[in-house]
């Protein structure tokens, strides 16, 4: 809880005690009544204060209006009779204010700041001076100048590589999975990660300018336009406010004005008043106040123990209607690291060609070479490699053993003059070549997430009538993965100005009644997962930026939690509208009763606590929806 919902419920509870103990203690006249305000006072004073400002404002029927004119009127009510008694009046505050608290608290806190996303801002650029490298402010950095990449740094401003060359983590910025190989006269972008080598970069851009400040730029607009879903209280009262107190005002004026006018009889105002103001208790919707939001408040925890971090109850209702489901790749439906996927046209054993090509490889820091070592799985011992020679953008060239091993594209196979076989599958093909002779080659990619084709059906199924992948990977390997998990829309090669744009684009197709969700898990994901509807991000393996911009977090990245969420929040909204109709349905009938004068208000309140206890045992229900 936080400080808020800490000093709320320490009112609640002091102002409990307080009414146990005012009906224990015996007090009678304007002491009673006194010691009755303050506590009143104690529990409402901020509800009056909200309806005050709302009058004042001229937006007078809201629901604190209505707790406002109810409770005064059971004050008044209680005064007019003579009765003394004021439990009414606090007890239907004491009630509102603890569905107030299951809201405050099932709503949770309000999205933080994503400071997250500045982890993607350099923090410096080394400018070499003297020949000593000196870190400057990036903002420092004039159009024309010459940075220092190190291995390992960010690129801090776009540029042209002007010597060296290297691997580049775009994954960040693109979410392309496979690093990105530079060298002279290529251009790169700020906000990537080099991998390997030293590189010299003349940056063509101000830092104003820049990949990552757009990037920035985006995620700050963007989330001005996040739609939002309104309290159901808030609109329900907007229409069932004025009904009842203009119904009330009605009962309290027209049928003595009638009787005296039209019947010439006498008007007997004072028992037209006192329906007038129990038909005003009545119409508290107190099961409303409290079953609503507890319905939400399980609903959330129900998510929660299925592993799926809800960020507030509005989320569970924008869920319910989402038809439009948006999947990033790269992290989200694939594992976001680089495996091997098979070895294909070899003629020696797999295992060797797999040990020569690790080997060769065991002094690079690529992040392909780390895949090879990875699948080779035994220790590589680096006095078996002599003579090792890399081929920027080619491959590597070692003895191995004794024996000249090349590992590397097409490009290296071609100089070496050896033959090589083209591979069909989608990934990079590292080829192998052994003393000169072609031993085949191993495929290396993305693979994806042993449950993504799962999830996919499970959404299909459940009726999400449009499922959509938008990736910054290529054209080939983004439309390979969607075939492959049956995806028939696929947008690809997408910076993330390009994913926003392509969201915008979605957003209107979708129309107002169809809700659209964003599933992604890296930083590039941030401006579009706030832009959309409702953002989904991967916890366990997502950008904190991410995880901070998303409404949704599955803490497992399991993409078959996304039904299960969407499940999850229908049902929630179903017990919600049962509670809906059977409430108003009861109040109603009491309503009538009241008019009728055939009900007073203990029969009212009594009523009410049983439709309230039943529709915050169904809410409860909530808790099980995954089931």
């Amino acid at each position: 809880m936080n400080g808020k919902q800490k000093k709320m419920l320490a009112r609640i509870l002091l102002a409990s005690a307080m009414l146990a103990l005012l009906n224990v203690v015996p007090t009678r006249g304007l002491v009673r009544l006194g010691l009755f305000l303050l506590c009143y006072g104690l529990i409402g004073y901020d509800i009056l204060l909200d309806a005050g400002k709302g009058i004042w404002n001229r937006q007078v029927f809201d629901e604190n209006f209505l707790m406002a004119i109810a409770t005064v009127g059971a004050f008044g009510l209680a005064v007019y009779d003579g009765s003394g008694e004021y439990n009414e009046a606090i007890a239907v505050m004491l009630f509102y204010q603890i569905g107030e608290l299951f809201q405050s608290y099932a709503v949770g806190k309000s999205r933080k700041n994503i400071a997250a996303l500045m982890d993607i801002r350099p923090d410096y650029a080394n400018i070499e001076r003297d020949g000593r490298l000196i870190q400057v402010d990036p903002e420092e950095v004039a159009v024309g100048s010459v940075i220092v990449v190190q291995p390992g740094e960010r690129i801090p401003l776009d540029g042209v590589v002007v010597e060296g060359a290297t691997a580049l983590d775009t994954s960040a910025l693109t979410g392309e999975s496979r690093p990105r190989d530079v060298q002279a006269g290529d251009e790169v972008v700020s906000g990537c990660v080099n991998l390997s080598g030293m590189v010299k970069v003349r940056a063509t851009k101000p830092f104003g300018e820049s990949t990552v400040s757009r990037i920035l730029e985006l995620v700050e607009n963007s989330s001005f336009h996040k739609s939002r879903s309104e309290k159901f209280i808030t609109k329900f009262a907007r229409v069932y406010t004025p009904a009842v107190c203009y119904s009330a005002l009605a009962l309290a004026v027209l049928p003595p004005l009638v009787r005296m006018v039209f019947l010439g009889q006498p008007g007997q105002w004072g028992d037209w008043f006192y329906r007038a103001l129990t038909f005003l208790v009545i119409s508290c919707p107190c099961a409303l106040v409290i079953s609503i939001p507890l319905t939400f408040f399980a609903g959330l925890g129900g998510a929660g123990k299925a592993g799926i971090l809800i960020k507030g109850a509005n989320y569970l209702e924008t869920l319910a209607k989402t038809d439009y489901v948006i999947f990033d790749k790269t992290g989200t439906l694939t594992q976001g690291a680089f495996q091997v996927a098979g070895v294909h046209h070899n003629t020696m054993d797999e295992g060797t060609l797999l040990e020569y090509a690790a080997l060769a490889e065991c002094a690079s820091s690529h992040p392909i070479s780390k895949s090879l070592q990875a699948a080779y799985g035994g220790e590589l011992s680096r006095t078996r490699v002599a003579e090792v020679e890399e081929r920027s953008g080619r491959g590597i060239l070692a003895k191995v053993d004794g024996h000249a091993v090349a590992v590397g594209n097409e490009k290296l196979m071609a100089e070496l003059g050896i033959g090589c076989r083209l591979c069909g599958s989608p990934g990079t093909a590292i080829h192998v070549a052994v003393d000169g002779k072609y031993e085949g080659h191993i495929l290396i990619c993305d693979v994806c997430k042993p449950t993504a084709a799962a999830a996919i059906e499970e959404l299909k199924q459940m009726g999400v009538k449009h499922i959509v992948m938008l990736t910054g990977d290529s054209d080939q390997v983004a439309r390979d993965v969607a075939a492959s998990l049956g995806i028939r829309r696929v947008y690809s090669q997408l910076l993330p100005a390009g994913k926003v744009e392509k969201l915008e684009q979605l957003l209107r197709e979708k129309g107002d009644k169809s809700r659209l969700a964003f599933v992604g898990d890296g930083i590039n994901d941030a401006p579009v997962l706030t832009r959309a509807d409702i953002g989904i991000a991967m916890g366990a393996m997502g950008s904190d930026a991410a995880i901070e911009a998303a409404d949704v977090v599955l803490m497992d990245d399991d993409p078959r939690k996304i039904a299960e969420a969407i499940r999850i929040s229908r049902k929630c909204i179903a017990i919600v509208y049962q509670n809906i109709v059977f409430a108003l349905g009861i109040k109603f009938a009491c309503l009538l009763l009241g008019a009728m004068g055939a009900a007073n208000m203990w029969f009212a309140i009594f009523a009410d606590v049983g439709v309230m206890v039943l529709a915050v045992l169904n809410a409860i229900r909530a808790l099980h929806a995954r089931k």
